[in-house]
C-alpha cells in the first residue's frame, strides 16, 4: 500500500491524510481549472525525502503533483484524483548568499520576497518579481518560469537560474547547470527544467544569479481616458528607445476594487493608468523619466507627470500588485496571460475590449504593458452558469487573437490546464511531438504532474 510505503521510507509526520486538509492542497488560484482529490500530502524535509517520494509513486504507479504557495493560476499545481501532492512548503531555507560570486542556493520552498530582502541586506537584489512575490515560492517561480513587474528590463526566472537539483522521473538526484559566471558544456538541461511545471522533474535546490542592489527609481503616472490609447503610449516609449525598468497598465476597475478592498485613498481620474519606472542613475535617469512622459502625451494622455511623492507612487504600484487578489472578491475571476509584441499592443487591447463588449462579459485589465504581456481578468458573478459560459468563450477568442497578432497563449502563467488547448494552437504538432519526447524521456512512467502542459494527442 502506498500509504505504508511513503511511511516506511520518509516517516509518518510528513505525510497528511486528514480529508479536510488535503482540500485545501488540492488546487491553485486558478479558480476555472479543474481538480481532483489527493490521497496524501508530503511535506518532505531534505531532497533525499523527495527522492524516496518519488521512487515510491514508481512503485505504486501513482502521479505526484509537487506545489509550492499555491499561487498560481492556470492549475498547473492542481491535484488529480488519487495522486500525491508533494509540497515543499518544509523546504524554505536559504543556504547561501555569495557576494563574491553574486549568486544564492536556496531550497524550492523560499518565498521570494524573503529571497529579495535577504540579498538585499548584502547589497545584492533578485530582480523577477512577480506580482505574488510577497507569497510566491523560488521553487513556483522556477515552474513557470515567472516573469513580473521588472521584467521588461532585466529579464524572467530563467535569466536567473544558474543550476538546479531535480528529483527526475526515474527517482534519481540530479544536479545540472553550474555556479561559474559562464559555461556551455553539454545541453541546457537547467533552461529545460525552467517552465516545466513540474512535468519533467523536481526541483529541490535552486542556485540563482544576483545583480547589485539598484539606486531608487523614477516613477511617471499617466492617464488616459482610453485602454488602447495607453497602448499607444507602451509602442511611443518602444519606439523611443527607451526601456524602463517597470510600463505597467492598470484600468478603473482594478484600482477602484483595490481601494474598496485596502481603503488606500487611491483617487485617480482617469479610465485607464500607466505606470512607468526608470532605475538609470543620476541626471540620465531623470532624462529618461521625462522622455517617458512625452511619450505618454503624444499617445493622448490627459495627465502626465514625473511622480514627486515616492509615497503616492509606490501606493499606486502596490495598487497594481493587489490589483488581482481584490477582484476576486467581486466573483470567479478567470485570468488571461497572453503576450504580444509590443507594437501589437494597441491593437490587442482593442481586441479585447471588443472581445468583452461582444460576448457581455466584464473584463478588467492589468498588465506587464512594457513587454506585452497582457492579463485581461474576466469577472463573472458566483453560480452564473451562463456568464460562465460567455467569458470562457471570450477567453479562448483572446488567446486565438493573441496568436493571429504573432504572440503567445502564457508571457508567465504557465500552460498547466488552462491553456494546453492554446498550445496546440500556437505550437506546430511536429514541435508538439519534440516536447512529449522530452517529456517520456524524463519521466518514462508518467507519473510527473500527468495530464498539465502538453495537449493530448489526436489520433
Amino acid at each position: 500500500m502506498l500509504l505504508d510505503d511513503l511511511r516506511a521510507r520518509i516517516g509518518a509526520d510528513c505525510l497528511v491524510t486528514d480529508r479536510d486538509v488535503l482540500a485545501s492542497y488540492a488546487q491553485d488560484e486558478a479558480e476555472w481549472a479543474p481538480f481532483g482529490q489527493p490521497a496524501v500530502v508530503v511535506r518532505p524535509r531534505t531532497a533525499e525525502d523527495v527522492r524516496a517520494t518519488v521512487q515510491a509513486c514508481i512503485a505504486h504507479g501513482t502521479p505526484v503533483v509537487t506545489r509550492g504557495a499555491g499561487t498560481g493560476l492556470s492549475g498547473g499545481a492542481n491535484a488529480t484524483d488519487g495522486c500525491v501532492i508533494l509540497s515543499t512548503e518544509r523546504m524554505a531555507q536559504i543556504l547561501e548568499i555569495n557576494p563574491l560570486e553574486r549568486l544564492a542556493v536556496v531550497q524550492p520552498g523560499v518565498v521570494n520576497d524573503d529571497l529579495r530582502a535577504a540579498c538585499a541586506e548584502q547589497g545584492l537584489w533578485y530582480p523577477p518579481d512577480p506580482a505574488s512575490s510577497p507569497w510566491s515560492t523560488i521553487g513556483g517561480n522556477v515552474a513557470t518560469n515567472a516573469g513580473g513587474l521588472c521584467c521588461v528590463k532585466y529579464g524572467v526566472t530563467r535569466d536567473y537560474v544558474l543550476g538546479l537539483q531535480a528529483v527526475t522521473g526515474t527517482g534519481e538526484l540530479v544536479r545540472v547547470g553550474r555556479r561559474t559566471a559562464k559555461g556551455v558544456a553539454g545541453y541546457d538541461l537547467t533552461g529545460l527544467l525552467v517552465g516545466s511545471e513540474g512535468t519533467l522533474g523536481i526541483v529541490t535546490e535552486v542556485t540563482v544569479r544576483l545583480r547589485p542592489l539598484r539606486e531608487p527609481e523614477h516613477t511617471i503616472a499617466g492617464h488616459f481616458d482610453s485602454i488602447v490609447d495607453a497602448g499607444r503610449a507602451v509602442e511611443a516609449v518602444a519606439a523611443a528607445g527607451l526601456t524602463p525598468s517597470a510600463l505597467e497598465l492598470v484600468d478603473r476597475h482594478c484600482l477602484k476594487a483595490v481601494d474598496d478592498w485596502k481603503n488606500m485613498g487611491l483617487s485617480v481620474d482617469a479610465n485607464v493608468v500607466l505606470l512607468g519606472r526608470t532605475d538609470t542613475p543620476g541626471a540620465a535617469g531623470i532624462a529618461e523619466a521625462e522622455a517617458m512622459v512625452t511619450c505618454f502625451a503624444s499617445a493622448g494622455a490627459t495627465f502626465a507627470v514625473r511622480s514627486e511623492d515616492p509615497d503616492e507612487a509606490e501606493a499606486l504600484f502596490a495598487a497594481r500588485r493587489l490589483a488581482y487578489p481584490a477582484l476576486e472578491r467581486l466573483g470567479p475571476v478567470l485570468t488571461e496571460d497572453v503576450c504580444v509584441p509590443k507594437a501589437a499592443v494597441p491593437e490587442m487591447l482593442a481586441r479585447i475590449e471588443a472581445i468583452g463588449t461582444r460576448h457581455g462579459v466584464h473584463i478588467a485589465n492589468i498588465a506587464h504593458a512594457g513587454d506585452g504581456n497582457l492579463h485581461p481578468l474576466l469577472i463573472t458573478p458566483p453560480d452564473d452558469a451562463d456568464q460562465r459560459r460567455r467569458a470562457q468563450a471570450a477567453f479562448e477568442e483572446i488567446i486565438a487573437d493573441a496568436i493571429a497578432l504573432g504572440g503567445t497563449v502564457t508571457g508567465e502563467h504557465g500552460v498547466g490546464l488552462l491553456k494546453r488547448h492554446g498550445l496546440a494552437l500556437e505550437q506546430a504538432p511536429a514541435v508538439l511531438a519534440m516536447q512529449r519526447a522530452v517529456k517520456s524521456a524524463l519521466d518514462p512512467h508518467g507519473i510527473l504532474n500527468p495530464g498539465k502542459v502538453l495537449p493530448d494527442e489526436v489520433s
